[in-house]
Order: C-alpha cells, then structure tokens, then sequence
C-alpha cells in the first residue's frame, strides 16, 4: 500500500513562498489577484495598523454550460472573482458545488481544475468519502487526494446512521483512517444525506487521530460551537464556522475562518469580517455587519444554489444561472428579493469603506 508522505504538501493554509505568487491562473488578472491577495491588499479589506489571521474559505458553487455540462472556464472565472474579494482557499466539490449531482468523474477533474489553477499558490480541500464501504470510500479519497490538494474532506453522515451512536461513527472512521494512510483528512457536517453533528466525544477522537487538518462546522448552537473550538486549540485542525449568525462570535471565540454559503453572494462582506472580527477599532462595525448578515441569510438561502448563480452574473462573473439540483428559472419576484439584496449590500460596502467586487 503506498504511503503518502504528510511533507510532499504544506501544512493546509499555511504560509506561501513568496516565488509562487501568480503562476497558478493564466492572465495578467490571475497573476495580479494572487499577489495581491497574498500580499494582503486585495480590494483593500486589510485595515493596515491591524492583521488579522483569520480567513474565508467559499464553498465554491459549479457552474453549467446551457448544455448542463461543467463550464471549466466558468469555473476559472469564478476563482478570478473570489480571488478580488480576497479569500484565502478554495473548498471545490462540496454541497454548493452540487456534489451529489456530479458524477465520480466530474468530482474529479472539477477539483483537479481548482488545483490546477491554484498551482499550489492556497490551499484546497475536497469531499472524497463517497461509496456505500468503508473501502469505497478510502479508495475515492486516494483519487481525490491525488488531485493535488492539500486534505480530503469526509461527510460525517457517511460513516454512521442517523440511528447509530458515536461509537459506531468511530468505528467505521478507525476503519477508513487504517486504508487511507497518513492522507491529511477534514470533516464537514453536511445536511445531506442528513446533517450528523459531531459531538465533543467524536470530534476529540477525530482530533487525537492526527490526521485532521480541517473542520467546516455546522452545529448552529455557538454554545456548542464554542465547546468544539476550545478543543481544537493547541491541534492543527483549522476549526471553520458555517453559520452566517455566528460569524462574529465564532471567529472572536478562536475559530479560524468561516466558510458560509454567503460567501457565494458577498465574498468580500465575509473577507472584512475575518479581517477586522478581532480588531478593536472596528467593533461598532463589526456589530452592525453581524446583525446584517443574520437579517439577510434567510433570504439569500432560498433557492440556493441557483440565487448564489444569479447574484454572481448580476455582479460581473459571465456563468449561466443554471444547476442540476434547484429548479429553475427563478421567478421575477424571487429576481427582486435579489435585487434588493444587492442594494443592501452596496450599503454595507460604503459605511465599512471597501468597493463592492466585480470582475
């Protein structure tokens, strides 16, 4: 069985060589938004007397060709656009990516594409635990892996019912973990096939393994959010909150970025809140933004992916509103619910002082 050596990749998020800078997207656009956004000054979210540690990670959506194929230069398009808002990775082959409605193969070259044009200048991480055993699943991980990125995620709800207990969970994982060798594995508790919470007693086995690099969580209750953050500390697990209303509280608590789908609407409002969460001068707008984001995420959700689809076109990125899981087309008043949004958000950009984002 062949050994996957933890030192062939940097440590997931970790810090870029500064001779890397740009050769991951073709174009003068790519080149500059990569320095850029290494450098800091990208759309100038970075307040410069205060850094900031924290990071926003998109769970990138997928977008179709008119023939319902994956439009690869969509895709790049996407990157250059999450790119200007500032981001600091890529989560590709993910709920919002549509994951369940790929094929094996698409899983694949989709986040193969991503860490192609990445060229090793960020991190990405990918779902891999599909298949009905524990073998399947191992062996789709090695694919995954393969591709290039820095962790293979694993769906939580894959590796016990809903019916079963922790120790069953933490069976099948012992069981994955010893046909996976020493691949650097995440977690993310994903509503589909339904939404397994992993509690302090699971998440600290996951953590005592040493194989987690990752964690995109979905728990809701910050109580409990809080709980499972204090125990990654000290580990090299980056904790990542998928909450939107918890945004403020999770980061200021420890966590280390967020990844909420709202990041496929205003990447850039996600950005300036992992930049400035923990900045004292920016508390009273730190506050306002937190409460803006609560009010807005019911309606940003509805429809989803397909909204997260039209908001991109409406902002610059040429993608077909089209997705293989969300009916459509969306109707003229779910049109203007958007709109509205928009209008919002241009609101939010000029009292926090950053340039909406747009290709």
């Amino acid at each position: 069985m062949q050994e996957f050596n933890k030192s062939s990749r940097r440590s997931f998020f970790g810090k870029v060589a500064a001779t890397s800078l740009g050769i991951g997207l073709s174009g003068s656009l790519g080149t500059k938004l990569f320095a850029e956004n290494q450098m800091g000054s990208a759309n100038k979210n970075v307040a410069t007397d205060f850094v900031s540690d924290k990071k926003f990670v998109p769970v990138m959506i997928t977008p179709y060709k008119q023939n319902g194929q994956i439009d690869f230069d969509g895709v790049s398009r996407l990157m250059d656009f999450y790119l200007a808002a500032g981001v600091k990775g890529f989560f590709a082959n993910c709920a919002s990516s549509e994951m369940y409605a790929l094929t094996p193969d698409e899983r694949l070259a989709l986040t193969r594409h991503v860490v192609k044009r990445v060229n090793g200048t960020m991190s990405v991480v990918s779902t891999g635990s599909f298949g009905n055993t524990a073998e399947e699943k191992a062996e789709f991980t090695k694919k995954i892996y393969h591709t290039g990125v820095n962790g293979v995620i694993t769906i939580t709800s894959h590796f016990a019912k809903a019916d079963e207990s922790d120790d069953v969970l933490i069976k099948n994982y012992e069981k994955f973990f010893e046909l996976t060798d020493n691949i650097p594995i995440g977690t993310y508790e994903c509503p589909s096939p339904y939404k397994r919470i992993l509690t302090p007693y699971s998440f600290k086995y996951l953590l005592d393994t040493g194989r987690m690099i990752y964690h995109k969580d979905t728990t809701i209750d910050f109580d409990k959010v809080k709980a499972k953050i204090e125990l990654s500390k000290n580990s090299r697990l980056e904790f990542y909150d998928a909450c939107v209303a918890n945004t403020m509280y999770s980061l200021q608590a420890g966590a280390k970025g967020m990844s909420a789908i709202c990041g496929n609407i205003y990447p850039e409002i996600l950005v300036w809140m992992c930049n400035n969460s923990t900045n004292p001068d920016k508390q009273e707008d730190v506050k306002y933004i937190q409460s803006e984001l609560t009010k807005t995420e019911d309606l940003i959700g509805k429809n989803y992916p397909l909204s997260a689809k039209y908001f991109m076109h409406k902002r610059g990125v040429p993608i077909e509103v089209i997705s293989r899981t969300t009916p459509g087309p969306l109707t003229a008043p779910q049109k203007q619910v958007l709109d509205d949004v928009y209008k919002t958000l241009l609101g939010w950009c000029d009292r926090i002082g950053i340039k909406p984002t747009r290709l």
